[in-house]
């Protein structure tokens, strides 16, 4: 019987890379992409331990696991990182660089 690739595969390591990419997008575009990977990767690993003779494509979805981990990490700490900005500064501060130095020349 000839080997077919897991679905999805390519997908998910393509995921995967997108979360880390987009990871300063303020953390949500990047954390989308890695959960939908992630979702993904899970389902084509019980595929692929159902019957693993019959499936090709394994390292794409392990790499692209691991992948989508760091990248809902990063795009978690992002995220947190700009909630906190958000909250010190105000987004108004954040959008003027000069309000901005001098809120940072009061914190020093």
């Amino acid at each position: 019987m000839e080997q077919q690739k897991l679905p999805n595969s390519t997908l998910i390591l393509v995921f995967g890379i997108i979360s880390i990419v987009t990871c300063c997008c303020y953390g949500i575009v990047g954390l989308i992409f890695g959960i939908i990977a992630l979702v993904l990767a899970n389902k084509a690993t019980k595929l692929y331990a159902e019957n693993p003779d019959m499936y090709d494509g394994i390292k794409n979805v392990k790499t692209g696991k691991i992948l989508a981990i760091i990248g809902i990490i990063l795009n978690v700490l992002y995220l947190l990182f700009s909630l906190w900005a958000i909250s010190t500064f105000g987004w108004e501060a954040l959008q003027d660089p000069d309000q901005m130095r001098e809120l940072l020349e009061q914190y020093q």
